[in-house]
């Protein structure tokens, strides 16, 4: 398996699929290969390698909904209360149904409370403005920061639909993270550290940059028109106000592959259990019935293309992850767990077979064809690696 992913992800790197990439591949027992090939800058010389930090943007997402599932066991939290009894400020927020006349807003109150298995399965009616045309408008009428502005007001956007009636993807585990940190009392990265990231080994994966992290930090870039690539500087949050479970962790593949091994051994790893069995089953299947996921189209080119994995195919929802309701064209069986991070990482967790693996570049826009396009090739070596 090493030489034929050496060779395939050099190859890659090689033909500008990224300026550089780090893959871990794990089964339940350990890890089956890792490699890292290409620059953590574009020109600077500065070689990618195995213990690279990146910003796993949505890769956040599974860690957050651990960290819900631990405290849904305990009684803490409840998958189909309103979402409203933890965090009061979800009940003020009503749902889009337009504009007026005079390009202003027009609100209802919802059909129904939010819950927090909504809020996982991203089918509460929040989405995300660069995949949403009405609420990157709403954003630019009522001046309201968006989510990258990591204000406690970018929580306030309104929903785009009533709650349980369809999918698109959003906002809704940052309120997520805010419903851990109301019923811990701790900051998300602080719960991390005592119950998910610490008792895992992940020592590599937070919110902010340690020293060490830092040094080992990739740059992200940006795709240009004409298909090179170059350094690109996100803005940095003025005064960041929360922690965002939807998408602010830094982490290396490494970490994120521990992660996948505790979800492959149904919540323990290495003799430390961090969810029970039953949990991990209930995070793995369909949380949102006959309801399917859809392509997102970009309503901001800079940041993201139009995005669908495994287009066509049917794809539904768990607690969070996007699941294959049949056998995918990398080899992959039915019920594979899969998401990705807005500068084009990707991971997936196939239970069924006991293996996952998880691919990091640092690139924008997100579902970069050639970025994507690699990351495919990979999954498909693996599996044919294994069946070989």
């Amino acid at each position: 398996m090493k030489n034929t992913l050496d060779e395939l992800l050099a190859a890659g790197i090689e033909d500008g699929a990224a300026p550089g990439v780090v893959a871990v591949v794990v089964s339940r027992d350990g890890v089956l290969y890792e490699g890292a090939f290409g620059e953590r800058q574009i020109g600077s010389g500065a070689a990618m390698e195995v213990d690279t930090v990146g910003a796993i943007f949505s890769m956040t997402k599974a860690l957050t909904a651990a960290a819900a599932m631990q405290l849904v066991e305990q009684g803490k939290l409840d998958l189909d209360a309103p979402a409203s009894d933890i965090c009061e400020e979800l009940g003020q927020i009503e749902v889009l149904d337009g504009f007026d006349d005079n390009g202003q807003p027009v609100t209802r109150p919802p059909a129904s409370p939010v819950t927090l298995r909504q809020l996982l399965t991203h089918t509460s009616g929040f989405v995300y403005h660069m995949w949403n045309e009405n609420a990157l408008k709403w954003h630019g009428v009522t001046g309201c920061p968006d989510i990258f502005s990591v204000e406690k007001a970018s929580l306030m956007a309104p929903l785009a639909f009533d709650p349980g009636t369809q999918w698109e993807y959003g906002i809704g585990i940052d309120w997520v993270g805010q419903m851990v940190e109301k019923v811990s009392g701790m900051t998300l990265g602080e719960y991390f550290a005592e119950h998910l990231t610490g008792p895992l080994g992940m020592s590599d994966t937070a919110f902010s940059h340690s020293d060490s992290m830092l040094e080992r930090a990739s740059a992200i870039h940006a795709r240009l028109p004409d298909g090179s690539l170059t350094p690109m500087e996100l803005p940095a949050p003025e005064n960041p106000q929360f922690q965002m479970g939807g998408g602010g962790l830094q982490g290396t593949m490494g970490d994120y592959g521990r992660f996948i091994r505790m979800m492959l051994n149904d919540g323990e790893l290495d003799g430390v259990r961090v969810l029970s069995a039953d949990t991990v089953q209930r995070m793995s299947t369909n949380q949102m019935g006959d309801i399917r996921v859809k392509e997102l189209v970009t309503a901001m080119p800079a940041y993201t293309n139009n995005a669908e994995f495994f287009p066509g195919d049917p794809k539904s929802w768990g607690l969070s992850f996007q699941i294959n309701e049949v056998p995918g064209n990398t080899g992959r069986p039915a019920g594979t767990l899969m998401w990705a991070g807005l500068a084009n990482s990707f991971f997936w967790i196939d239970r069924e077979n006991g293996i996952g693996g998880t691919f990091l570049t640092q690139i924008l826009p997100f579902a970069d064809a050639k970025s994507v396009g690699l990351y495919y090739d990979f999954e498909r070596a693996v599996y044919a690696s294994i069946q070989g």
